[in-house]
């Protein structure tokens, strides 16, 4: 079995791995092109890139497929059996897809046909989903369309954020991937259609909704918080800055005649907010331009910083 793989970040590099360790023959890589990186803008290869040079792969990085045709030709002449795509982040013409015997598989992280699209992982725990998971599927035309081969199901656990469910996934789907290329006849003629009266989309995550709304219940901003770390991370207005929030816990507290986003209560174990039920008590926040710290490092030099009374827009 040949293989070519396509794929980016570090999620797509834990399967490429994979596929390496389990000894099946990759024969050429293609990822995005190089990107600038912190703040001296230099030119950073992708994980995916990294971890082809490491074993002498060819690595290919076209802009787009559709847009350069040369790329297409250059593909065509690869000898391989089997294209895998793990978050990629291109769109791919047929030509591409059709293009292997065995045409292309995809990894997802979500148990489809729930949370096709751009953040699966974080929409699932946005929503409050109990459990998530890996699907491995054959690559059709339409956006996470196709047909699925194996699926892989993990628990939501009650303090998972987007990065633990990132890194549980990445482990989950990388030893599903090698199951099913090992033995790709076999999942092709067992492949299941998608519903599709239980296709839901997860859209791809904004700065903007990032910004945490006092008038939800306790809970669900917890969840939020969890939702959006490690980007673009939930944050507040106080005092003309935004301050982030890694670190969250839910307080019973009995506010019917308290205004949602007043100080409650400031010590060294949080600050204590009020919100449409119950109480919410941040733990972990980041002043801008300082790194993320446990309040009580900020309140031993800062013990003014918030107080009793303030209401949070």
């Amino acid at each position: 079995m040949k293989v070519v793989f396509a794929g980016t970040p570090d999620f797509a590099a834990t399967h490429l791995s994979a596929l390496l360790n389990a000894g099946i023959e990759v024969v050429a890589v293609y990822t995005q092109p190089d990107r600038p990186k912190d703040r001296g803008h230099k030119l950073q290869p992708s994980p995916v890139k990294e971890i082809a040079l490491e074993h002498n792969i060819p690595v290919f990085q076209p802009e787009s497929f559709k847009k350069d045709p040369d790329a297409i030709t250059q593909y065509k002449k690869l000898d391989f059996d089997l294209l895998v795509v793990v978050a990629y982040g291109l769109i791919l013409p047929d030509e591409v897809i059709y293009t292997p015997k065995y045409g292309a598989i995809n990894v997802h992280g979500s148990l489809l046909p729930r949370w096709r699209g751009a953040a699966p992982i974080q929409r699932s725990l946005y929503e409050g989903d109990k459990e998530t998971g890996v699907t491995i599927m054959k690559i059709c035309p339409e956006l996470d369309a196709g047909d699925m081969l194996a699926k892989s199901v993990i628990n939501i656990e009650n303090n998972d954020t987007s990065l633990s469910l990132y890194e549980k996934l990445a482990d989950a789907g990388s030893k599903q991937l090698v199951e099913v290329v090992n033995n790709i006849e076999f999942y092709l003629n067992k492949a299941e259609p998608q519903n599709p009266n239980l296709v839901t989309y997860a859209a791809k995550l904004n700065k903007a909704e990032a910004k945490m709304d006092w008038k939800l219940p306790a809970t669900t901003i917890e969840r939020y918080i969890r939702t959006y770390i490690p980007w673009p991370n939930a944050y507040f207005a106080y005092n003309e800055q935004n301050i982030k929030v890694f670190e969250a816990q839910v307080v019973e507290y009995n506010n019917s005649s308290v205004i949602p986003g007043t100080v409650l209560e400031v010590s060294k174990n949080g600050v204590l907010i009020a919100t449409s039920e119950n109480a919410i008590l941040l733990k972990k926040i980041q002043i801008p331009g300082k790194k993320a710290l446990n309040f009580q490092d900020i309140y031993n030099s800062r013990k003014d910083m918030f107080k009793v009374g303030d209401i949070l827009e």
